[in-house]
């Protein structure tokens, strides 16, 4: 028995010598940037290796593996070796040193892979860095969550979208403000600069802002992604659970106001976009979609009153002007089909006149109109030209060489 006990002892001391002998060699060559052999080494003596019960030895060999392996760009391959690193620590600075290092390639990679539309390759390697760390890491889910819809995996998006929630990400960051003395011009700095500039006499109004939530958009999109999968219900209940916990929450009124849209439910949309209005009321923005829907469901006058409260809020608002015009001139139509479809008797001449002076109001109407939008921006030529036909139409020449003035201008 006590020579089976030393035949035992002598082979373990035997396999220990090589372990560290061959893991040495590897570590080696790694140094030496000789990759490819440090790997050949190491997958050579793989039984040698993931045998052993020796810790030391086995979390340098997974350290090792996950180095390789983070170069070799095998990034979930390079995290699981390093996890299986962890507890030994003589390479706790090494091991943490090297995680840093692998999120930061993982994020880099992803950035690279969205920029060349691989949105999927890219999610999945956000998705990895935010599993690495989850608590300091939340902000890769989002985007994970962002490249998975691009990449129109939905269903995977779904998933992301879901954790987000469940984790009430917010996404919220402060955001730091100084304005320079000299120049007057207000610019963004980081929290420790701000610091600095407060104690300045270079620079004054320091003041902080903190960014939108994301909380509504991620809530939004996940409501949206269930509609896109034709999941309805799920979708409406998404947004109903969402609202539940955070009833005044504007952003999370105006998505369920948005599914309901989707859905072809306008009544209900107005209804939540008149809730929206009652937290919001000067929300220039929500009144032009009121004008929106209203037009829609053919009821002019509320369309006119809602696109006109709009500018009044928001006077740079275009397309509030353009839809204004727009609704103006949606009987003009008819007008002209009623005048084509007289004939030539004395009582169709004075309808006629009728018409054309009917048809004249409209015009007149929109001038007002048009003139404040081209005072914004004149090189909206959708107005300019509309203007430019108006002014034609009604015997205004001055007012028509003017506007055509003006398309030249920008159509040269």
């Amino acid at each position: 028995m006590k020579q089976l006990f030393t035949l035992f002892l002598g082979l373990a001391l035997t396999v220990g010598f090589a372990q560290k002998k061959e893991l040495k060699a590897a570590q080696k060559q790694f140094k030496a940037s000789k990759v490819d052999e440090a790997k050949a080494t190491l997958e050579a003596n793989k039984a040698l290796f993931e045998g052993t019960a020796d810790t030391k030895i086995k979390t340098q060999y997974h350290l090792l593996l996950g180095k390789i392996a983070r170069l070799d760009k095998a990034f979930k391959v390079a995290y699981d070796n390093l996890k299986l690193a962890e507890g030994n620590s003589a390479i706790k600075t090494d091991l943490g040193a090297e995680m840093q290092q692998l999120t930061s390639d993982i994020v880099n990679a992803a950035i690279e892979q969205s920029e060349a539309k691989d949105f999927i390759a890219s999610s999945n390697n956000l998705f990895l860095a935010y599993q690495m760390d989850p608590e300091a890491n939340e902000d890769y889910l989002y985007y994970a969550a962002t490249n998975a819809v691009n990449g129109s995996d939905y269903p995977l998006a779904l998933e992301r979208y879901i954790i987000l929630r469940d984790i009430n990400y917010t996404g919220v960051v402060t955001k730091y403000y100084v304005t320079e003395v000299a120049t007057g011009q207000e610019s963004e700095v980081s929290a420790t600069e701000y610091g600095i500039y407060q104690k300045s006499k270079s620079y004054t109004n320091a003041r902080e802002e903190e960014s939108e939530s994301k909380y509504p958009e991620i809530v939004k999109n996940i409501a949206l992604i269930y509609n896109q999968l034709g999941q309805k219900d799920n979708a409406i209940k998404a947004v109903k659970d969402a609202r539940s916990a955070n009833p005044g929450d504007v952003g999370l009124i105006l998505t369920e106001a948005n599914i309901y849209i989707e859905l072809g439910e306008r009544e209900r949309y107005q209804e939540l976009i008149i809730e929206a209005l009652e937290q919001d009321p000067n929300n220039a923005v929500l009144y032009f979609n009121l004008g929106v829907v209203n037009s829609e469901t053919g009821d002019k006058i509320k369309s006119r009153e809602f696109y006109e409260k709009a500018i009044e809020l928001d006077p740079k608002m275009e397309n509030a002007y353009l839809n204004l015009v727009a609704l103006i001139l949606e009987d003009e139509s008819s007008i002209v089909d009623q005048m084509n479809s007289l004939g030539t008797s004395r009582a169709d001449n004075a309808k006629y006149d009728e018409l054309k002076a009917k048809r004249e109001q409209l015009y007149l109407e929109c001038v007002p109109v048009l003139k404040s939008l081209i005072a914004l921006d004149e090189s909206n030529l959708e107005a300019v030209k509309t203007l430019r036909n108006i002014y034609g139409t009604i015997g205004d020449n001055e007012g028509f060489m003017a506007m055509k003035a003006i398309v030249d201008k920008y159509e040269q």
